[in-house]
C-alpha cells in the first residue's frame, strides 16, 4: 500500500515506512519530529522543473509528463521505493500545500504502475 501525507501532519503507526520525497527539507519541521525513515531528495523533480511548475495547477499535466521523463533516469531510486512498497506500507511524505497537484502524487502513480505491471519476459 502506498499513501501520501503532508510532512506537517503528525506521524502515525499506520504510515509504515515514511519517505520524504522533497529536494529541500521542509521549513519549520524538526527532523526528530518528522520521523522520516529515508530522505530521498534525488527522486524529487529537478530545481528547474520545480521552479517552472511553481505549484500552478494549470501546469500540472505538463509537469507530470516532464517529471515522469526525469524519473526514467532514476530507475534505481524508483526500484528502491517499489521494494519498500512491497515489504510494508509506504508513505510518501511531501510538503506542498496542494494535495492533488504535487510531485508525490505523480511519484505514487509511477510506483503503483510498476507494482501492477507484469514482469518483463526474459
Amino acid at each position: 500500500m502506498i499513501k501520501l501525507k503532508r510532512v506537517y501532519e503528525p506521524p502515525s503507526e499506520s504510515d509504515g515506512r515514511r519517505v520524504l520525497v522533497e529536494r529541500l527539507w521542509p521549513r519549520g519541521v524538526k527532523k526528530e519530529e518528522a520521523k522520516i525513515h529515508i530522505w530521498m531528495k534525488d527522486i524529487a523533480p529537478s530545481h528547474q522543473l520545480r521552479r517552472w511548475f511553481s505549484h500552478d495547477p494549470e501546469k500540472f499535466e505538463e509537469f507530470k509528463e516532464r517529471y515522469i521523463k526525469e524519473l526514467e533516469s532514476k530507475e534505481d531510486l524508483l526500484l528502491k521505493l517499489v521494494d519498500e512498497a512491497r515489504r510494508d506500507t509506504l508513505t510518501l511524505i511531501y510538503s506542498a500545500k496542494d494535495e492533488n497537484h504535487n510531485s508525490a502524487v505523480v511519484l505514487k502513480e509511477v510506483i503503483e504502475k510498476i507494482l501492477t505491471s507484469p514482469p518483463p519476459i526474459r
